[in-house]
């Protein structure tokens, strides 16, 4: 019989900084990360310029799950079994009949069906997490401008200018890029003068004003941090946000003495890789002033490193917990970087961090305001805004998108029922209801999109609770709470 999750039974306790430990101001870090791209295709790409002007209703059309097909601009959604579920070209949804005849019932000719994941990574480009959904959003309206520019373009070749934006951006430079100017006085001698100046848009902002795109972490998460550490786990932050990064985020959510709650801190890991990649390919780094120096042939000690790979993180782990098999968990919030490598490739227990199942901002679900009692548009500032789309938008579109997810991990591993879990489950079902039942008035404004989205949703839902209640079923940790307000949904494949 399989062992049962147990959080206490673990040696070793990691976790994921971005959208995990450190949660965003979603309203306020979307348009940012649009913006970042947006300014770098329109300036230094010539792109339209359109592409600088948003509205609240353009947001509806992020949703965790869709997958970009790179050579014509296609964003798909993709069913259990591979097949087509809907499709856009760009912003603009495919009939039922186009989709039909675009697609079929077959599957997608990048889906593998003996594994139930997606092949040929360098043909198509998969959104879920919410760094990325601003980047959807960005690339259908650059699909739609195109389309609009060359008489019904096909075909496209946009991406290498996103792939530039993405460098500009989030470079390991970026955070702190230099600029050297030289100046010559009247004795023909020069002088070089070094300013620090940042690149892109994203990191000024955020280092400009942290409390307007993060939220600090409540003093119970610390604590329960703290708990940890004084049971004697070893705590792990590994992150692909690079070292300067993380230490502001880390410092505002944390405090200033983070650094003292983990015994190994990772930058840069380069997630999935970090996993899925041999040590020769991914070594170690130490780290001087947040800059990468030596690579290191092993891990010998705890401490502060960027790059890696988990089989020599292991190795310490076991030198560490004096254990020849440690016991790893894993918080994430992201499938394809954090949840499906740590358990694939490295055999640790994960946990799924799916804000989505927050509902509204500080209400439980039971206490939250009916959406049939709420206007579409709501007073803020003295301005009209509308409800937050990640609340309504993502609750309606993709809140059992990224459940439905596991199905893929299936494939990987089946646990036979327990009765013990049936409480867990039962949890589940109950949270996946309420929202369920809380989407349905948004269809009695007999917005036709709006009606598959619900169905879709309810059968996404059942999809999911046959999957759990079946024979053979996942293994789940439902309910970690990270404090008495903020409870977490954590799911363990």
């Amino acid at each position: 019989m399989a062992q049962h999750f147990s959080l206490a039974a673990c040696d070793v306790v990691g976790f994921d900084l971005d959208h995990t430990l450190c949660r965003y101001n979603l309203p306020e870090s979307a348009p940012l990360i649009y913006n970042s791209f947006a300014r770098f295709l329109v300036k230094e790409k010539g792109y339209d310029k359109e592409l600088l002007t948003v509205t609240p209703e353009d947001w509806d059309f992020c949703c965790k799950g869709l997958a970009l097909d790179l050579e014509d601009g296609t964003f798909i959604k993709l069913a259990e079994n591979g097949t087509v579920l809907r499709a856009s070209h760009g912003t603009k949804m495919m009939t039922p009949d186009m989709l039909a005849e675009a697609y079929g019932k077959k599957e997608w000719k990048y889906f593998v069906s003996d594994t139930g994941m997606p092949s040929h990574p360098g043909k198509y480009y998969f959104y879920d997490n919410y760094f990325d959904l601003p980047g959807a959003l960005l690339c259908a309206r650059v699909a739609d401008s195109l389309t609009k520019q060359n008489s019904g373009q096909k075909t496209f070749d946009f991406w290498k200018d996103i792939v530039a934006g993405i460098q500009h951006n989030f470079k390991m430079s970026a955070f702190k890029a230099y600029r050297f100017t030289t100046a010559w006085n009247s004795s023909s001698s020069c002088a070089i003068h070094i300013e620090k100046k940042n690149c892109g848009l994203y990191f000024p902002e955020i280092k400009r004003d942290p409390g307007k795109y993060l939220h600090s972490c409540p003093e119970s998460v610390r604590n329960w941090l703290q708990q940890l550490k004084s049971a004697g786990k070893i705590l792990l932050l590994i992150t692909s946000s690079h070292s300067d990064y993380c230490k502001l985020l880390c410092e505002y959510t944390l405090g200033d003495d983070f650094a003292d709650l983990f015994d190994i801190v990772i930058t840069n890991a380069l997630k999935p890789g970090f996993f899925s990649h041999s040590p020769s390919q991914r070594p170690f780094y130490t780290l001087k002033d947040d800059e990468e120096q030596e690579s290191l042939p092993s891990l010998d000690k705890p401490g502060w490193y960027s790059q890696g790979n988990s089989a020599h993180l292991y190795e310490l782990l076991k030198k560490m917990t004096s254990k020849p098999k440690p016991k790893v968990v894993y918080f994430g919030d992201s499938m394809h970087s954090d949840i499906f490598p740590a358990s694939h490739y490295s055999h640790w227990e994960t946990v799924l961090i799916l804000e989505e199942l927050r509902g509204e901002e500080g209400e439980k679900p039971e206490e939250a305001e009916p959406l049939e009692k709420k206007g579409k548009y709501e007073f803020l500032n003295g301005k009209i805004q509308r409800t937050p789309w990640f609340i309504h938008g993502l609750l309606t579109k993709s809140v059992l998108t990224a459940l439905l997810q596991f199905q893929v991990l299936k494939q990987l591993q089946n646990y036979p029922w327990t009765t013990s879990l049936q409480d867990s489950l039962q949890t589940v079902q109950k949270q996946l209801a309420t929202i369920r039942w809380s989407i349905i008035p948004m269809v009695l404004s007999n917005d036709e999109t709006l009606t598959i989205i619900l169905m879709e949703t309810i059968y996404a839902t059942n999809v999911l609770l046959k999957m759990l209640f079946s024979k053979n079923i996942l293994k789940c940790f439902v309910g970690t709470s990270f404090c008495e307000n903020d409870q977490v949904i954590g799911i363990c494949p």
